[in-house]
């Protein structure tokens, strides 16, 4: 303990003789805090006073990079102007870890304000080297860690970066940053917020998260924010739908099929956003499912329009197959006619010339596995089965 708070004075000591002297000095002493920073202990006892001059230190580093825009300044030595950035933001990431106090500080110290309009800054370099990049993932690191269960940080954060922030920094090529900036949006959501992405002007941040989910499959932290956020807002799915791609709807509902395939139980609050999206999926399904038919053509195998509805299907068979929906999904108008009229027209049209929807279609092995139509049929009568189970007037309809 005593070493811990002896090593920490002498650090802060150094750095706050070292706010005022050349960057290579402000460099080293900022690096000692950071790898202090990584323990527990000297997070706790750090004072208000060592974050006060890693403000002052990152406040003369943005008023450095505003000079060379403005004045195309040469004296100014950006590299090392972007490895302080950088390690500034590593000494706060590493001392807000699990630690209110030191997030409580920085916030009231302005730190996220100071932070954002650094980001935007540091966004306007028109270069991509490996410097900036490292400046702009540290700070975003910050920022979620700054935001890691603090209710005020969160709101804070979301007040400055919020929507232009972070439609910038996903837009990003660098996997990282846009890794980075998911993981702070995640961490900053909840269900007030994902209703201010309903407006017309923040729509895009949520069509932005699906593209990035889309392009970067790996990529947790957007998965996380369609599963545990978006798609807990009935309406933002449906504002989202209507601006997506065939592509991208295809995309939205294999991350639906994922959420209602889950066993977890759902109270009565969830339960009516389930029926409210099953209200939604079962008008788009009513509405395209006669598009499914283009596939009896080998030149539309991959029509994108067929495929939606393909995937629309194995959601509301999904869906169907949970008591807890099963009772709204069979008492909506019309859906069960056309499940009934859609496998009336495939079975003609596989009648009608051989194609995907020929009953003795000879499938290669790998058109078995590939085709998206395989058990479209099949998946229609499932959709029936369960719409007709212990219901008699939608019984009585199939006859």
């Amino acid at each position: 303990m005593a070493a811990a708070a002896g090593a920490l004075s002498a650090a802060a000591a150094r750095l706050g003789h070292a706010v005022a002297a050349a960057p290579e000095v402000r460099l080293d002493s900022v690096r000692g805090l950071a790898g202090l920073f990584r323990e527990a202990q000297p997070r706790e006892m750090a004072e208000e006073s060592i974050f006060r001059n890693l403000l002052d230190i990152l406040m003369s580093a943005s008023n450095e990079i505003e000079q060379v825009y403005k004045d195309s300044c040469e004296l100014v030595d950006l590299d090392t102007c972007l490895l302080l950035i950088a390690e500034c933001f590593r000494c706060l990431r590493n001392a807000c870890v699990e630690c209110a106090k030191n997030q409580h500080i920085m916030r009231n110290l302005g730190l996220i304000s100071t932070s954002v309009h650094l980001i935007k800054l540091l966004h306007g370099i028109q270069i991509k080297e490996e410097l900036l990049l490292t400046a702009l993932r540290c700070s975003l690191q910050f920022l979620g860690n700054l935001a890691a269960g603090n209710g005020d940080s969160q709101n804070s954060i979301w007040k400055c970066a919020f929507p232009d922030l972070f439609l910038t920094c996903l837009m990003y090529s660098d996997e990282k940053i846009v890794a980075y900036c998911c993981m702070v949006l995640f961490t900053c959501l909840n269900s007030e917020k994902v209703r201010e992405l309903l407006d017309p002007g923040n729509l895009a941040v949520a069509l932005r998260i699906l593209k990035v989910y889309k392009e970067q499959l790996e990529s947790e932290w957007s998965f996380l924010i369609v599963t545990d956020h978006l798609l807990k807002c009935p309406e933002l799915v449906k504002a989202l739908y209507a601006k997506l791609s065939n592509q991208e709807r295809v995309t939205l509902l294999e991350l639906m099929m994922v959420k209602v395939s889950e066993k977890n139980p759902v109270n009565s609050e969830e339960m009516n956003v389930f029926m409210r999206h099953a209200d939604f999926l079962a008008g788009c399904f009513q509405e395209k499912c006669e598009a499914v038919l283009k596939l009896t053509s080998a030149a539309d195998a991959e029509d994108e329009e067929a495929l939606v509805t393909i995937r629309l299907l194995d959601v509301l068979c999904e869906m169907t197959s949970n008591n807890g929906q099963l009772e709204h999904l069979q008492a909506l108008p019309g859906l069960l006619e056309t499940a009934i009229d859609t496998l009336r027209l495939t079975h003609l049209a596989g009648k009608q010339a051989v194609n995907i929807f020929t009953a003795t279609h000879a499938m290669t092995g790998q058109e078995e596995i590939s085709h998206p139509a395989v058990g479209f049929k099949s998946h229609l009568i499932r959709l029936i089965g369960n719409l007709c189970y212990k219901n008699k007037e939608n019984q009585d309809k199939c006859l």
